[in-house]
């Protein structure tokens, strides 16, 4: 059996701004880890680096223009391994809303959980860069 942390989130902003912060090296460091790079195109290697001893990998297993993107762990912790995490667009009456999941999670431990409550604060900072401009230090994201 996986386990999953699922996040639906309301935020006031257009679809391009959304999918560019969830999936551009230089509008994710705003919001999630210290230093990013990659390229959006499937296929590719996102590196997610967090501080030593944090420097993560993801492949990018599927998109589709401010509407979906899919990220598939290669290299992290042992518990992020091979999980997938992935952000999708879905539109409302005058604001979007961002699904979010981070699957496939081998065991429902106190990792699991604990990251599952570090998505929640990152994500409210994404809301926030996003909807005020508001940029969280790295040093005070969960």
């Amino acid at each position: 059996m996986c386990y999953t942390i699922y996040f639906d989130l309301l935020i006031n902003t257009t679809k391009s701004a959304l999918y560019d912060a969830v999936s551009l090296p230089e509008e994710l460091v705003k919001w999630w880890p210290k230093n990013c790079k990659g390229k959006r195109a499937e296929g590719e290697v996102y590196n997610y680096f967090f501080g030593e001893p944090y420097d993560w990998y993801a492949k990018v297993e599927s998109l589709t223009p401010n509407k979906y993107i899919a990220f598939k762990i290669t290299e992290a912790d042992d518990d992020w391994n091979l999980t997938t995490f992935s952000y999708e667009i879905i539109e409302q009456p005058n604001q979007l809303k961002l699904r979010f999941q981070h699957a496939n999670w081998p065991e429902n431990n106190d990792h699991f959980r604990f990251s599952a409550f570090c998505w929640a604060q990152l994500l409210n900072g994404l809301k926030k860069y996003l909807e005020k401009g508001e940029e969280i230090p790295f040093r005070e994201r969960s």
